[in-house]
């Protein structure tokens, strides 16, 4: 059984979409110490002071701003995040935060891929969880910011 196709974003969430791309692009563009490149339609800005982003990275519309934080599954995770902004507009970030704040119950982030997102082990020891993961499974919650709330 394949996945049904998203539905098309709505005008207004296309305008916000837009604007959190413009947001996104312009922080980016200001803060970014390191390589910016398009992947798959998503602007990756490296170099990014800690403070500029929430967790490992923030994806802002199809920006995605982060230090380092860039391997292949990271980039699909956030692809994934791109499409909800493109289908969510400026609502994402109150739904996102709605859904609260353990991604392991966030049902954001586990649209985008727990495992892609870094936040479960996998049976081949690729992605790791995160501090933020391991705190919530032993029942300490986790920060408040992520990827998508904050961008």
């Amino acid at each position: 059984m394949s996945e049904a196709p998203p539905s098309p974003p709505w005008p207004l969430a296309r305008l916000g979409y837009l604007y959190a791309t413009l947001v996104g692009l312009v922080w980016g563009s200001i803060w970014s110490t390191g390589r910016v490149e398009r992947h798959e339609g998503l602007w990756v800005f490296r170099g990014m002071p800690r403070w500029t982003f929430g967790r490992g990275g923030s994806c802002v519309g199809s920006c995605y701003l982060t230090d380092r934080n860039v391997s292949a599954p990271v980039l699909r995770h956030e692809l994934r995040h791109r499409e909800q902004w493109r289908r969510y507009g400026l609502a994402l970030p109150v739904l996102y935060l709605l859904a609260g704040r353990d991604p392991l119950r966030n049902r954001f982030e586990i649209e985008a891929g727990l495992e892609d997102g870094g936040y479960l082990r996998t049976p081949r020891g690729g992605a790791r969880r995160t501090r933020s993961a391991s705190r919530t499974a032993q029942g300490v919650p986790g920060p408040a910011a992520h990827e998508t709330a904050a961008g």
